[in-house]
């Protein structure tokens, strides 16, 4: 799963997506600036390379949802991978509240996840499944809570911006040649 370098036109059609998925070929062949069996093609084949996915940007808050919780934690024991890989897939298909985790570096971890809770009762008792079902292979290290109650939300969780930043970066290095 490596980069996939897009031209500028594929790179456009990302950001509009990105922005609206439920625009059609039509629109968006008139906001690039191609035909719409262009648009048509292009985004079959990026769906098709898994650069374009689709999943609707749900406000979490007035679906009942009041905590973001980032978690990060330690692998105890990397010389047990299989019994890893197992626990971790039927955690987290008990735990569809979990909306991403990976590996990495940080501050005394090597794994993050992030989950979302209703409320903080909802919170704890995942943690202590946590602590129950992982507790001789992982160490949770902490866990940072965001309250999705809170007015001083700077800016939602949404993609759009990251598209400003792609159709940025990509005005730049033109501009750059």
């Amino acid at each position: 799963m490596g980069v996939i370098f897009l031209k500028d036109i594929e790179v456009k059609l990302v950001c509009m997506l990105m922005r609206n998925c439920r625009k059609s070929d039509r629109e968006l062949a008139k906001l690039v600036g191609v035909s719409q069996p262009t648009v048509s093609r292009i985004r079959t084949r990026l769906e098709k390379e898994g650069v374009i996915r689709y999943t609707g940007a749900a406000d979490l808050r007035k679906l009942g949802y009041d905590i973001i919780a980032i978690t990060f934690g330690n692998w105890k024991h990397p010389e047990y991978p299989d019994i890893k890989e197992l626990k971790t897939k039927d955690f987290l298909t008990k735990h569809p509240n979990i909306i991403f985790a990976s590996t990495g570096r940080g501050p005394n971890s090597d794994r993050v996840s992030i989950s979302v809770h209703k409320t903080y009762s909802d919170y704890s008792a995942f943690i202590r499944e946590l602590r129950s079902d992982w507790g001789e292979h992982w160490a949770l290290t902490e866990s940072f809570l965001l309250s999705l109650k809170s007015d001083n939300v700077i800016r939602p969780l949404s993609l759009a911006y990251l598209a400003e930043c792609l159709e940025k970066e990509r005005s730049e290095k033109r501009l750059e040649t």
